[in-house]
């Protein structure tokens, strides 16, 4: 596949629009358009109501993002994750911008999406290592001007390593704020859930060792880790239990109890909601 190259008055440009098999478009994250971009004068450029999600990265220069309400400056380092349903503009700078972009979407991508939101992504940020996210988006080009006849597989696969990367730089703990009085350190909390889940831990437990209200602690705990507490309290004992199951020989009610779940037919409803299996049919099956 030769490369197309774009000179005009306003960009001298690299790209590929590419087109997914009918599979990867069905039921993989996959490839709309990847490419590089040098601007050669000020311009704007504006979209709306497009199914596809946008990432850039700033290589060089400077410009202008405009987003949800809120205009923002970019510059060399800074990254762009969009939602492109939603109206945006970008605007380079008389400081005339290099950017690598790609579009792309998937079966899950809203919820994806949301979910970098929830753990604090903003569309606009300032990248820890922003030559990784190049790194990554000239691999996934090259991807796509190859003729790899598992390249929707291995596009997938850079996808969900670009995604990773926007889920680490998205989450922020330290942000959240803390109510006046009695500072909760909340990292604490989740450390000693960690050591003691195969104890029998309460919300309310929590709340008198720790001198919070157990509302705000769920509000709070989910803003900083993800998960409500009894969810995360769930996920350690689930887990615990699952090695227990395939590597013991142990009993269904010792394994319950070992997890700090006293009732066996409680715990084998959980676990069975969990995994989608009974403890004994998991156990058969590994």
């Amino acid at each position: 596949m030769d490369t197309p190259l774009f000179d005009g008055k306003l960009v001298h440009s690299s790209r590929i629009i590419y087109t997914p098999s009918s599979f990867a478009r069905t039921n993989l994250l996959h490839l709309q358009e990847i490419g590089s971009l040098q601007a050669r004068q000020p311009h704007d450029s504006t979209r709306k109501d497009l199914a596809s999600y946008l990432f850039f990265v700033v290589e060089r220069g400077s410009g202008l993002l405009e987003y949800g309400g809120v205009r923002r400056h970019l510059q060399k380092g800074d990254c762009v994750f969009l939602d492109c349903k939603k109206p945006y503009l970008h605007r380079t700078d008389p400081d005339l911008w290099q950017l690598r972009w790609v579009h792309f979407y998937g079966p899950n991508m809203g919820a994806i999406y949301k979910k970098y939101q929830e753990r604090g992504g903003q569309a606009a940020f300032h990248a820890q290592h922003p030559e990784q996210f190049s790194t990554l988006l000239q691999r996934l080009y090259e991807l796509a001007n190859s003729d790899e006849y598992v390249r929707d597989m291995q596009i997938y696969g850079g996808l969900v390593e670009l995604l990773t990367l926007l889920m680490r730089e998205s989450w922020h703990p330290g942000t959240v704020r803390i109510a006046s009085g009695k500072k909760q350190n909340l990292q604490e909390i989740k450390d000693y859930l960690d050591t003691h889940y195969r104890e029998k831990i309460t919300l309310d437990d929590l709340a008198e060792r720790f001198y919070i209200n157990k509302f705000y602690l769920t509000r709070v705990f989910k803003e900083q880790f993800g998960l409500p507490v009894t969810s995360y309290l769930v996920q350690l004992r689930i887990t615990r239990a699952k090695r227990l199951l395939r590597f013991t020989d142990r009993t269904i009610e010792s394994i319950a109890q070992d997890c700090g779940l006293n009732d066996a037919n409680y715990f084998s409803r959980l676990f069975k909601k969990i995994e989608g299996t009974t403890p004994g049919e998991y156990r058969r099956q590994w």
